[in-house]
């Protein structure tokens, strides 16, 4: 059942997506361009994702088990550190000169061609890469 759910729910993500047109990386970059062709078409669908999931922390926080009778996840680390600065810093650098983020890029490889292949590719290594360079980088703080 929990993989049906997860199919579903991975479908409707990825549908509203391409709905919302945020795989269309120059729309998304287009949002990011702040003294050009602003768009703010990005802006509605962050808040038509922001507002149903204020209400459903709020029940999620007077329950003890989710729907399908798992915990709910309880976040690893919680500090703001210099991992997670650069790690959002490069994030973003990526997001703004590709115009993809990770839903959209997986989204989007079935007819965005080579462009978001390599794209994908390129972030999976670099995901791989992320845990051996961080560790030597910033010495297991």
């Amino acid at each position: 059942m929990r993989v049906l759910v997860s199919l579903f729910c991975g479908g409707l993500f990825g549908a509203g997506l391409v709905i919302s047109g945020m795989t269309n990386t120059l729309r998304v970059q287009g949002f990011l361009d702040l003294f050009g062709m602003w768009d703010p078409t990005l802006m509605f669908v962050m808040g038509g994702a922001i507002v149903p999931m204020l209400f459903a922390w709020q029940i999620a926080a007077r329950r003890k088990l989710s729907v399908l009778g798992g915990a709910f996840p309880v976040p690893h680390r919680t500090i703001i550190d210099k991992r997670l600065v650069v790690g959002s810093i490069l994030f973003g650098m990526g997001w703004g000169l590709s115009g993809f983020c990770p839903g959209p890029a997986f989204a989007s490889l079935s007819f965005s061609g080579a462009s978001g292949l390599v794209f994908v590719v390129s972030m999976l290594i670099a995901m791989f890469a992320t845990k051996p360079l961080s560790d030597r980088l910033f010495k297991q703080q």
